[in-house]
């Protein structure tokens, strides 16, 4: 059954670090019927070196991360939110890459964007970094902080990050902070009559702007 976006959880990921420090931080929000229901954050320890340009972007070094536990500690919980909804990323290729980078498949779970089928893999998922340029283009290329002030959403964030973020992690490139405001974002794209009816098929279909993909997507009138 193809459901409306309202009744899907979906998850908003954000990951700090990259491919040498691996995953130094996530940062997890919940939505659920239109609303903010869950978040989830840690420091992770680095797999490699950070690097002190790496620090000047997210602010975590190795006073900050030498007590914590490596990420692929996780994996239950990201292989169970996987099971239970599509994830969603602003700009996924780097969240997808970074999870890929430790364990490369989930379990089978299900495939959202064909409904009633079942998949291997994390993706597709639901791209913020993608649906805004392509239905609005007046407000860029897409860069997180600029969109959401172009949306008038900056205050709201910052009242939400004092409630979910940790002292210190309420700002850009705090991966909570991030995940807030994408999925920020995706309720205020959402919330907007004209997508009302929005199916997760429909979000995962233009959240590729591979035409390939985004036909492979294509399951019949999913919007």
């Amino acid at each position: 059954m193809v459901k409306n976006w309202l009744e899907q959880p979906i998850h908003f990921i954000d990951f700090e670090g990259n491919g040498t420090s691996g995953i130094v931080e996530f940062g997890v929000v919940t939505l659920q019927g239109g609303a903010i229901t869950e978040t989830r954050t840690r420091l992770c320890a680095a797999i490699g070196r950070v690097t002190a340009e790496d620090t000047a972007i997210h602010g975590l070094g190795e006073n900050e991360l030498k007590t914590a536990e490596a990420f692929k500690e996780e994996w239950e919980y990201f292989a169970t939110l996987r099971d239970c909804g599509p994830l969603a990323a602003h700009f996924a290729q780097a969240e997808n890459y970074l999870l890929k980078s430790v364990w490369a498949y989930p379990r089978t779970a299900p495939d959202f964007a064909r409904p009633g089928r079942t998949t291997t893999e994390w993706g597709p998922w639901i791209d913020t970094g993608r649906l805004y340029p392509q239905f609005f283009p007046q407000f860029g290329a897409g860069k997180l902080e600029e969109l959401i002030v172009a949306c008038g959403l900056q205050a709201e964030l910052d009242v939400l990050a004092a409630q979910h973020c940790p002292a210190g992690r309420r700002n850009y490139h705090a991966a909570l902070y991030d995940a807030l405001a994408g999925a920020l974002l995706l309720q205020a794209f959402l919330h907007r009559p004209e997508f009302a009816g929005a199916t997760v098929p429909w979000l995962l279909q233009m959240s590729t702007t591979d035409g390939d993909k985004r036909d492979a997507l294509q399951q019949g009138d999913l919007f």
